[in-house]
């Protein structure tokens, strides 16, 4: 039984997965280490394992092709070790002393970006990654018709020490019962100055050195106080509150500058892991106002240290004016 219970200390929820225990063997870092020794593993996420994954969600197929067989292009799944879990549950909240905890009502996905295995994001035509944006916004449509959701989290792990735990490109989204605080500077934001943070921040950006690139709907920048090195944001020049919600020219429009960026930025940086988040407004809740969508693209170069854990402060050893030049200076975005 997973469920989510309450760090006092820092005032937030930490998911446990209840009663069950991952041996040192189970750890990405360790798989990897013996794949690298007696070869890859048979990989569940390739055309024609179908059988060894759970039933599909949904799929964009060729034509003809049945669900759960080859002939697809994208592919949505539940998470085979899903820590969240919608059946027929209600959040339920318990409280032991001083201690709270409630169940993990929610929903895990894996999309599936591509039937070939080897290839990654960035290398994918883009059709493909036209076809990934628009699976991506069917599932939050999906997933927030259920009242019981009250946030969405796009994400994807790329890499060993983006926390990968399968080669094969793939995304994944989780539904939350309640909303992180994360990004509590946002609606906090609003409520004292009642303007959207991110437009106010685009406008504030126009002209500045922090800027990559700008398209037609979207901006490209380094963020003032980016806590990891190299790390950029997508930001929809329009106000927009959920990725979802994005018509059929702003996705080839984002495909293009998702293609692009990652491309340089890999080739920049010598192929780091990297984590990508897609960050909306809450879902089911009266008050949303101020939040405007955006996408968190983060190389990870460095691991985090003891007094970034204890502090919750950052160390970035890149200033965000010097990370943007040098991507801006190898960046080359087609359309």
């Amino acid at each position: 039984m997973t469920e989510l219970r309450r760090d006092m200390v820092r005032d937030s929820w930490v998911l446990i997965a209840n009663g069950k225990a991952l041996k040192p063997s189970d750890f990405p870092i360790y798989k990897s280490m013996i794949c690298s020794r007696l070869g890859e593993e048979i990989c569940p996420f390739c055309e024609g394992n179908e059988a060894l994954t759970t039933g599909e969600l949904d799929a964009f197929r060729t034509p003809g092709s049945l669900a759960n067989q080859e002939g697809w292009l994208v592919r949505a799944i539940p998470n085979k070790f899903a820590m969240f879990k919608m059946n027929k549950e209600i959040l339920e909240y318990h409280s032991s002393g001083i201690y709270s905890r409630c169940n993990g009502l929610g929903q895990h996905e894996v999309v599936i970006e591509t039937p070939q295995h080897g290839i990654q994001l960035h290398e994918l035509p883009a059709d493909q990654i036209i076809l990934l944006i628009k699976m991506l916004q069917k599932r939050f449509k999906v997933l927030a018709s259920d009242t019981r959701i009250k946030y969405i989290q796009i994400y994807k792990n790329k890499g060993l020490f983006a926390g990968a735990s399968q080669d094969h490109s793939h995304s994944q989204i989780l539904a939350y019962p309640m909303v992180p605080d994360r990004n509590k500077g946002v609606p906090k934001y609003f409520e004292e100055h009642r303007r959207c943070l991110m437009c106010q921040i685009i406008e504030e950006e126009s002209g500045k050195d922090r800027i990559i690139y700008e398209s037609d709907h979207f901006i490209i920048l380094s963020p003032y106080a980016p806590r990891f090195s190299y790390e950029a944001w997508i930001i929809p020049k329009e106000h927009q509150r959920y990725f979802a919600d994005i018509n059929d020219e702003e996705i080839k429009d984002l495909q293009a500058v998702l293609k692009g960026y990652l491309a340089s930025m890999l080739a920049c940086l010598d192929n780091p892991s990297y984590n990508i988040m897609i960050n909306s407004a809450p879902v089911n809740l009266h008050k949303q106002d101020g939040y405007h969508w955006y996408i968190e693209i983060i190389p990870r170069l460095v691991i985090s240290n003891a007094v970034e854990i204890a502090s919750g402060y950052f160390i970035n050893p890149v200033d965000p004016e010097t990370a943007a030049e040098i991507i801006r200076n190898e960046l080359l975005i087609e359309f």
